[in-house]
């Protein structure tokens, strides 16, 4: 397999050896990562192969049970989820996590907060209202500027995935990580989903879990494959698609008839 662009510069996101048992289930076994700035990863695998969950380690929801996680070259491994935003880490989640009740803009300016360590006042400040009219060009920027003062529970289901996209990068994150942003969406639905994260500032980095094959081989440039929570192939959409390993694994028995061989 090719290596993965930017290779030559120093890591965004760098695991080794990171794993994750839930009593006698290893749920991430030995993963080694390097993503670097500016790159489009995605991370493809089966249901159960541990693709959330070391979105989880990642972001600090869960804990390591070996290994090391390092952002921005600082080590992240026993540091909790709260302080991590602060580094430019941004994620979203398989399921929505929205206000219905509050409108577009009040749940990007409500990021937006949360991000910061600030809170809700009863009196705002004149820095509140910079924050909603950033608020506001981040719903333009990912298509919902007309509908920035709907209530969000009045959004279509792909409204509100787009909405998550905008809510993470209004935070400005250095690194942007988004589990199955795809999941549930029409087929145009994808497809200008699809178009909104090719739009996205080469500046964030872009690690993606995507079961729409469609999805994660067109926005990525580089793909590592999960099973059975370990790393097993890496490679260009280009490979990945060629690779019989994954096709096996997606498809049936044939890679697990190999590990069983001892092949």
């Amino acid at each position: 397999m090719s290596e993965a662009p930017h290779a030559g510069a120093a890591p965004i996101l760098r695991l080794r050896g990171v794993g994750r048992r839930f009593g006698g289930v290893q749920a991430v076994r030995e993963v080694d990562l390097d993503v670097a700035p500016g790159e489009r990863r995605a991370i493809l695998g089966p249901n159960g192969a541990g693709k959330t969950t070391l979105f989880n380690l990642v972001a600090g929801d869960f804990a390591c049970s070996a290994g090391r996680i390092e952002v921005m070259g600082q080590d992240v491994t026993h540091m909790p989820a709260r302080v991590r935003p602060a580094l430019g880490l941004a994620r979203t989640y398989q399921k929505t996590r929205l206000f219905q009740g509050l409108s577009v803009v009040d749940n990007i300016y409500l990021a937006m907060i949360g991000h910061t360590g600030g809170r809700l006042r009863i009196f705002p400040r004149r820095r509140d209202g910079e924050l909603r009219e950033r608020a506001r060009a981040a719903a333009e920027r990912v298509w919902l500027g007309h509908k920035a003062d709907t209530l969000v529970g009045d959004l279509s289901h792909g409204e509100q995935r787009q909405l998550e996209v905008g809510m993470a990068s209004a935070v400005e994150p250095r690194l942007m990580m988004l589990d199955e942003p795809a999941s549930g969406l029409s087929r145009g639905e994808r497809e200008r989903l699809t178009e909104l994260l090719l739009g996205l500032p080469r500046d964030v980095t872009l690690i993606l879990i995507e079961h729409d094959m469609d999805v994660a081989l067109t926005v990525a440039e580089y793909v590592t494959m999960m099973h059975d929570g370990r790393k097993v192939v890496e490679g260009t959409p280009d490979e990945i698609r060629a690779n019989q390993m994954v096709h096996d694994i997606y498809l049936g028995s044939g890679y697990h008839r190999e590990r069983e061989d001892g092949s």
